[in-house]
């Protein structure tokens, strides 16, 4: 434990008494901190939840084209803990494991307004009009606006889909909604401030 003098030579003499006063005020406070702890207290971490990813995907979140037959219904998701300069976010969908040698899109939605935390089951349908006020949603590689499911190979290893939301330092991006992924996440590299993932599987 550190201990702070408040008498004698820890101020200078040459203070006045005001300074020294005010000193004495400065140096009782940081003492205090220190023994309660309260310098160390960290900021909690930034999460990504949802109830309806818990390790796997079920049917609900498969998609419903290429031989795949689920309901393609994007998951509803919640985020906590944003950095509290975070003037908006993004949320993505990726599989590292499709073969194309640069994975798969499934979701790419973005300029989500900075109050909100976290989208409704069903906000990627694009029809439904579930998503938050302002916010965009851009091409995925099945070349659709939009959440599109899970559909790996069959006989494939599970793939791993990995939900990713995105603490940006803009409220918007130079985008639209026929952007590239790859665009998107060009422009998403340079305004995280923070990022938080969920990762499910899914083979069949």
């Amino acid at each position: 434990m550190i201990i702070y003098k408040i008498k004698g030579s820890s101020i200078p003499d040459g203070f006045t008494a005001q300074m020294r006063d005010m000193m004495k005020k400065i140096i009782a406070v940081i003492f205090i901190f220190g023994v309660l702890g309260l310098g160390n207290v960290e900021a909690a971490e930034f999460t990504l939840t949802s109830k309806y990813v818990d390790g796997q995907l079920s049917i609900d979140q498969v998609y419903s084209e290429f031989g795949c037959t689920g309901k393609n219904i994007s998951p509803a998701l919640k985020w906590s803990n944003a950095p509290i300069h975070t003037r908006g976010f993004a949320v993505t969908v990726y599989d590292p494991d499709a073969p194309t040698g640069r994975g798969w899109w499934h979701w790419v939605i973005f300029n989500i307004p900075s109050n909100v935390t976290g989208l409704k089951a069903g906000a990627g349908n694009v029809d439904k009009d579930l998503a938050p006020e302002g916010s965009i949603q851009s091409l995925t590689d099945f070349g659709k606006q939009g959440y599109g499911g899970a559909c790996p190979p069959k006989g494939d290893k599970p793939h791993r889909y990995i939900f990713t939301v995105y603490a940006l330092d803009t409220p918007r991006l130079n985008a639209d909604k026929n952007t590239h992924p790859a665009g998107v996440g060009f422009l998403l590299y340079q305004h995280t401030i923070a990022k938080a993932t969920l990762t499910a599987y899914y083979g069949r």
